[in-house]
């Protein structure tokens, strides 16, 4: 059988780390790299785990790459604080790595919930990412944001979603944008790309017709409505601070 390891990265994540490392006792073990936390964290996971670490941030990329190095065995699922594993993933995770992986990693979709409602469309399922992974044969790519797995071979995907608990209000979404928008915006700029006038006046719009309409984000209802308006938000932001850094 092949041993996996669910390895987290955490902040100050009290209120959600109990639920997501519960369903992670299915693993063989569980690894937890903590940036120093302000509050509970810790010693909830030690609750979990004896293998708690704790290390200064270097981003999100950097941070989940060094949590994989630090697991004990090869193959690894990446879990983010507010995500939950069910029963059911668990149950198929385990007979994959038990019959022996044929690819070097696995996409999970995954169950998208904003302020308290399942996401269905506008592009929040399924969602999909490689959370399953082989670390001889994958790594985290070295990006600001929106971190993902890069692997040496084509990826199988898993059937059943993880659970995600994302912003639970507009003020929640608003906070995280700012910061999300920034470190999209350095990386934009690391690539040698400029923002221009049309990137301010059009892209927003596109993204609100693309989330809200071509990928039925109206289907459900007003939080599809917000979702789409604070997402084209998002989109002014990075383009703004992209432009931003060329003007000084």
């Amino acid at each position: 059988m092949t041993a996996v390891s669910v390895v987290v990265i955490t902040k100050d994540e009290e209120k959600n780390i109990r639920d997501a490392l519960a369903g992670a006792s299915f693993a063989d073990e569980i690894v937890v790299l903590d940036s120093f936390s302000t509050d509970g964290t810790v010693d909830i996971c030690r609750g979990f785990t004896d293998r708690v670490f704790q290390e200064e941030w270097r981003g999100f990329s950097g941070q989940k790459q060094r949590a994989v190095e630090l697991a004990g065995n090869d193959w690894v699922f990446v879990l983010d604080a507010d995500e939950r594993i069910t029963p059911a993933l668990a149950e198929e995770i385990r007979k994959l790595v038990d019959a022996g992986p044929d690819r070097p990693g696995y996409y999970c979709p995954r169950r998208n919930h904003f302020m308290g409602r399942e996401i269905r469309h506008g592009g929040w399922y399924p969602d999909y990412s490689i959370r399953l992974f082989d670390r001889r044969r994958g790594r985290f790519k070295d990006r600001a944001v929106h971190e993902a797995v890069e692997l040496d071979g084509e990826a199988g995907y898993i059937e059943n979603p993880m659970l995600h608990f994302t912003y639970d209000s507009v003020s929640d979404y608003i906070i995280r944008a700012d910061k999300y928008s920034t470190l999209a915006a350095q990386e934009m700029r690391k690539e040698g790309r400029r923002a221009t006038i049309s990137d301010l006046l059009l892209r927003p719009h596109m993204t609100f017709i693309k989330m809200y309409l071509f990928k039925g984000g109206f289907r459900d209802g007003i939080h599809g409505l917000l979702l789409a308006g604070l997402y084209s938000y998002y989109t002014f932001s990075k383009y703004a601070k992209l432009m931003e850094t060329g003007l000084r």
